[in-house]
């Protein structure tokens, strides 16, 4: 077999005159009548074989016989290609291989799409038959932007002293607000393994066990309802350090950022990243996720509102609601019809249940509501409503009028449209905020309870500490009233355009306090022994103070590739449905299997299809 000497990216002007051996796969075959071109293609990129009947007629006779996808090695000489003839668009673009011996390696069948034409092809067959979808370039370049990315990520941490130390696979059941992935044991009957949602308990007993820096690449797994960006099993890069206050995490975290963009993009980011709290964040934005590559900031209407003539908004305010609406600039684009039919109908989709609208327009030299619902408010509640968002002749104003959690809900992303429709921003530019100053608890109106906002090992600010419930009643002294509404987080997020890329916290690490938070989310101390006890345990014997944050790995590498899909970012990805469609997984197993693990599973009467809808 001939042994490739160089890939089919490497090779340039200063490389003519040489012998080579290439090896790779067949991406075209040209047959000019004399001469055969082929493109070869591996990993690193493309090289032009030529292929002369006068010269080496054996190799020109075998090389009419190749396909695309066929896998091939060639030996020749490196030459210029013929004046007027060269590719720039390839960086091997000046040079081709004149081929003197050709080796066919194996043989393809055709494939089920083209590599050139795989972005027409439906997304499901792609995932069928993934060998072939990760040949192409674009995917090649995905994963090798992966693998770059943790690179670095393991280089940055090694030089700041963290170890890489792994977690369990196979763990107990904690819940932490997704369902758990369960697996049956084999040895004790009746009982399960769970697979972590996250290392969290691990990571800080490992703290406790005084490792002060660890940092791991680990996979996590969620047994959640099916989400675009969302996989059923993703990937962390998952951080935790002692002795440290939130501003080190912080700290650390946005300088492996600024590295990453850099290494990987060449594009800077300037640290320190700014910090906006949680509650700014939803009154300007509506979301903890802001994109802030545009301005178009959210305004609270209701005092100019609950002075106007429409019901509408009246009603709403009286039962404890609020109107809120944006600016969009140089909105008079959009028709009437567009704004009942498409953007009413967008805010829809989010739960809102109207949208009110007037444009922006210069009558009389002064600027007016015109249009919409500017009929119901006065001249002077116009002027107003102009200031407040300071509007200018030709902007749109849409406003949504309901609870405070249901506006936001809708014009976050009516924001985020907007601006994509009104191209407010350049997609190159990357934007970062860190969001901090979380509440600790979040009101479940479904459960009639509090949920932690980010999990129940997130540590309250000193100054809110006394918020929680005392023993005995007292806190410092004196009668303590619990307040978890205004309780303030020690959480902070990174978000860049909109996208949230990582998230952290400092962790409780004082047994009495963790006992507090469990108090307020109902968690009863049997329920915390069952859940947690060994971690509780491991608190009672010296924890330190102790922070972490955790990366999403697949997110932060879209970002990179500018893709919104994520199993464009892994090598072998599940559907929106879980199902990995190369293996046809998840699948029926044997019932020995089943058998051994004490397992039944309820049968069909009817035979199940090869293949699902989806895979169909």
């Amino acid at each position: 077999m001939l042994k490739r000497t160089h890939n089919c990216g490497q090779l340039r002007l200063d490389d003519a005159g040489k012998k080579v051996i290439l090896a790779g796969w067949v991406h075209s075959y040209r047959d000019h009548g004399n001469l055969v071109f082929i493109d070869l293609r591996d990993r690193e990129g493309l090289t032009q074989l030529v292929f002369d009947p006068e010269t080496q007629p054996q190799a020109h006779e075998l090389a009419g016989t190749v396909r695309c996808e066929w896998v091939i090695a060639a030996k020749g000489l490196v030459q210029l290609r013929t004046e007027g003839m060269e590719n720039p668009k390839l960086p091997t673009g000046q040079i081709e291989v004149a081929v003197e011996e050709l080796q066919i390696l194996n043989v393809s069948k055709t494939p089920p799409f083209e590599i050139d034409s795989a972005e027409k092809t439906n997304e499901e067959i792609r995932l069928t038959s993934r060998y072939i979808d990760l040949r192409r370039p674009e995917m090649q370049h995905k994963l090798r932007t992966r693998h770059q990315v943790t690179m670095v990520v393991r280089d940055y941490f090694d030089q700041l002293g963290f170890w890489e130390i792994e977690t369990p696979m196979l763990a107990k059941s904690t819940p932490e607000g997704a369902r758990d992935f369960l697996v049956p044991s084999r040895l004790y009957k009746n009982r399960f393994y769970a697979l972590p949602q996250s290392p969290q308990l691990f990571k800080q007993i490992l703290m406790v066990s005084g490792v002060d820096k660890y940092f791991q690449i680990v996979r996590c797994f969620r047994d959640e309802d099916p989400r675009a960006d969302r996989q059923a099993e993703f990937t962390q890069i998952d951080v935790e350090m002692s002795f440290v206050d939130s501003n080190d995490v912080i700290g650390v975290s946005e300088n492996l950022v600024a590295r990453i963009f850099k290494r990987i993009l060449d594009v800077d980011v300037a640290v320190p990243i700014r910090r906006i709290s949680y509650k700014e964040a939803m009154a300007d934005y509506g979301t903890d996720r802001p994109d802030l590559r545009f301005d178009m900031k959210l305004k609270d209407v209701s005092d100019i509102a609950k002075q106007s003539s429409f019901k509408v908004f009246t009603s709403v305010i009286e039962n404890a609601g609020i109107v809120k609406g944006l600016c969009a600039p140089n909105g008079e684009k959009y028709s009437r019809s567009d704004i009942e039919k498409t953007l009413t109908s967008f805010v829809a989709d989010y739960g809102a249940k109207g949208l009110a609208w007037s444009k922006v327009k210069t009558e009389n030299d002064k600027l007016s509501l015109l249009s919409g619902c500017a009929k119901f408010f006065s001249p002077e509640a116009q002027q107003q409503i102009i200031e407040l968002f300071e509007a200018k002749d030709g902007d749109l104003l849409l406003f949504v009028a309901d609870k405070e959690a249901a506006a936001n809900k809708a014009l976050a992303p009516l924001r985020c449209k907007l601006a994509r429709d009104l191209k407010l921003y350049d997609k190159e530019h990357f934007e970062f905020v860190w969001v901090v100053d979380f509440p600790l608890f979040e009101w479940s109106e479904d459960q009639k309870r509090y949920d932690s906002l980010h999990h129940p090992f997130t540590s309250p600010i000193e100054e809110d500490m006394d918020k929680l419930p005392a023993e005995g009643g007292f806190a410092g002294g004196r009668r303590c009233r619990p307040d978890p509404a205004n309780i303030c987080s020690q959480a902070y997020d990174i978000v860049v355009n909109g996208s949230e890329i990582a998230g952290g916290s400092i962790r409780i690490h004082n047994p009495k306090v963790q006992q507090k938070v469990f108090d307020l989310l109902n968690i009863s101390r049997d329920q915390a022994q069952q859940q947690f006890g060994f971690f509780l345990k491991a608190l009672g014997y010296g924890a330190p103070p102790h922070g972490g944050i955790a990366f999403g790995l697949d997110r932060l590498v879209m970002l990179l590739t500018g893709t919104e899909n994520i199993r464009d970012v892994i090598a072998f990805p599940k559907t929106q449905r879980g199902q990995c469609l190369l293996t046809d997984a998840p699948s029926e197993v044997d019932q020995k299997q089943l058998d051994e693990l004490n397992l039944r599973t309820q049968r069909h009467s009817h035979k199940p299809s090869q293949k699902t809808n989806e895979q169909k």
